[in-house]
């Protein structure tokens, strides 16, 4: 495997766009019952846990953009190879996409549980999989353009879904906010990793680095793509601690759904309907860049052609999700994604940072000495 991807310049993309990649893979089914779970660590703090989550991915980003640097046009399937050889390279670049297939099946499941308690009780996992999965292929199909265009369009289509808590603020208990700073260091620090699941994604700037064109602007639409995820995630946490009690954000399961739930419109009565059909086209980004990437890292470690393992994929993913009903067995999958997600995410590029640094300079040293 080359390390370095040779990429058509009509397949590039503009920098611009990574703030849209990014948003489109952070926010999904996970900021759904977020609020939850960061509360049920740092309490009224949670705001500051969230903070303190987008300062750790900044600085997460600022050495994987480092690290990428350090090579002409690679990945992270190649920079594994370089840096620890062919075999291990495959390996950790096969559990890679391992991983990423673990964050798309997650979502699929999550979304048809979702489906299954708010719409249709009955409705099959087999019909709403092969819908998503059927959009996803067209998509993939296009290829990366088509891909980050998704990411794109679809920002804009779901932006007005923001605009719907202003009957939630109307109604919150600010006092649900005090009294402030009680949590402690280890609490906030539990916070902020509760938010992994809901923040993971960005990971994807692994992936799509060698297809952006003017990578020296990369940093500024990344950046800015976190942010905006964090204040997005702020923001619904901040509404759900005002808007339940503290005793019952701890039970309550989908908190930002039921923030909707409350809505009503003198002409319409359940707008979480049509909220919840509406997030089809906040996860369709989620599950669209993320078999882009599981294919795109087939296709890099093994030559299989993107369009064979897209139809792979879908028939695995699909069945799946038409045999895996079960609330408790659709949580295990969570956790563990989440659990396996920090990881991958936020501790792999700090260890695989300094072994880059090494190997670049190994390397030098080496062409110095052959001199």
């Amino acid at each position: 495997m080359d390390i370095n991807v040779n990429v058509k310049s009509n397949v590039q993309i503009k920098a611009f766009y990574l703030f849209y990649v990014i948003v489109g893979t952070q926010i999904g089914v996970g900021i759904m019952g977020a609020p939850r779970f960061i509360f049920t660590e740092a309490r009224q703090d949670s705001w500051v846990s969230i903070l303190i989550a987008f300062v750790f991915m900044s600085i997460v980003v600022l050495v994987m953009i480092t690290i990428l640097k350090q090579y002409e046009n690679a990945d992270i399937f190649g920079i594994q190879t370089d840096v620890f050889g062919k075999w291990i390279g495959t390996i950790l670049g096969t559990l890679y996409v391992l991983y990423l297939a673990s964050s798309l099946l997650s979502i699929l499941l999550t979304y048809s549980q979702v489906v299954k308690i708010f719409l249709y009780h009955t409705f099959p996992n087999f019909t709403l999989g092969a819908m998503l999965l059927f959009l996803t292929i067209y998509a993939v199909f296009g290829g990366i353009r088509v891909v980050v265009g998704v990411t794109f369009i679809f920002f804009f289509l779901t932006f007005w879904l923001i605009l719907l808590f202003y009957d939630p603020i109307t109604r919150m208990e600010w006092t649900n906010l005090l009294p402030m700073f009680q949590a402690t260091v280890p609490e906030l620090l539990k916070g902020a990793r509760a938010t992994t699941y809901t923040l993971a994604g960005f990971e994807i700037l692994f992936l799509i680095y060698p297809f952006i064109q003017n990578k020296e602007k990369i940093k500024l639409p990344a950046l800015l793509g976190l942010a905006f995820t964090t204040f997005i995630l702020m923001v619904t946490t901040v509404i759900s601690i005002g808007y339940f009690s503290h005793k019952g954000l701890e039970h309550v399961d989908w908190s930002v759904l039921i923030l909707f739930k409350s809505v009503s419109l003198t002409f319409f009565e359940r707008l979480d309907y049509i909220v919840i059909v509406e997030w089809v086209m906040v996860i369709l980004p989620n599950i669209v860049v993320l078999m882009w990437a599981i294919t795109y890292g087939v296709k890099r470690l093994y030559k299989v052609p993107q369009r064979i393992s897209v139809y792979v994929f879908s028939v695995i993913f699909l069945v799946i999700v038409s045999f895996m009903e079960y609330e408790h067995h659709i949580s295990i999958i969570t956790d563990y994604v989440s659990q396996v997600s920090f990881w991958i995410i936020f501790v792999y590029p700090l260890i695989l940072f300094p072994l880059v640094i090494i190997k670049k300079k190994w390397r030098k040293n080496k062409g110095s000495a052959a001199k």
